[in-house]
């Protein structure tokens, strides 16, 4: 059941995610219950994204191209029917929330730290996508509201990552990723604890589906609700 609480979370989540969203695509505008940009976004990154549940088609559309190939939207509420406007679904996921007050995160094994400098960017990118990285995540993020996590083994080497942004008053977690042969558990648990020294006493938010939402409910994530891509194919 969606109450007064999980429904504000549930914006915070959204609003966190699009401030995310606008930083990596380098723009965009906020208006009308959503963020849009009105040129294409970079890979994997939709170029609307809800931010409330009575966000209106018509606005959203207009603030994107529909025109070129890729246009995609992230419904946050799972609310909208894009269909009529020549779009499908093409994944869904659900929210999740890590209160502030849960317990501390299990310990881990590798050296935790913020990424510093565009050249360590450049290799927790390589790490985060297999040594084929394309800049996508440009040096630009580096700023005191954005953090890149890297986990170290005991060679130096990046076998874990995460990424995590302050808005909204939560923080949001993402882009949680292994290298060589790392455990999930030990990325999450490693991700976490550098996330609440950072920023300590504040929700963290996301969003998973499948395996990857099973691991953070094992690390203290509760869902708050579905949502869902949609991509323009017509």
């Amino acid at each position: 059941m969606i109450t007064p609480d999980t429904e504000e979370l549930l914006r915070a989540a959204a609003l966190n995610n699009a401030e995310w969203c606008a930083a990596v695509s380098g723009g965009g505008s906020f208006a009308a219950g959503a963020w849009t940009s009105a040129r294409r976004t970079p890979p994997y990154y939709p170029d609307g994204v809800t931010l409330t549940r009575d966000a209106p088609a018509e606005a959203l559309l207009a603030g994107m191209d529909t025109a070129s190939p890729g246009c995609s939207v992230k419904d946050s509420f799972a609310a909208l029917d894009l269909a009529p406007a020549g779009f499908e679904v093409l994944f869904g996921a659900e929210w999740i929330h890590r209160p502030a007050e849960a317990p501390a995160p299990a310990a881990s094994a590798l050296a935790w730290s913020r990424v510093a400098d565009a050249g360590e960017l450049a290799a927790w990118e390589a790490a985060w996508d297999g040594e084929e990285s394309t800049g996508l995540f440009h040096p630009a993020l580096l700023t005191p509201e954005i953090a890149f996590f890297a986990g170290r083994s005991a060679d130096g080497r990046i076998v874990a990552g995460a990424a995590a942004n302050r808005a909204g008053g939560v923080v949001g977690l993402s882009n949680v990723f292994t290298a060589d042969g790392t455990s999930d558990d030990e990325a999450w648990a490693g991700a976490l604890t550098a996330v609440l020294d950072l920023w300590p006493g504040l929700p963290v938010v996301g969003y998973e589906a499948g395996d990857d939402l099973d691991t953070a409910v094992r690390h203290g994530f509760g869902p708050l609700g579905p949502l869902r891509v949609w991509l323009h194919t017509a």
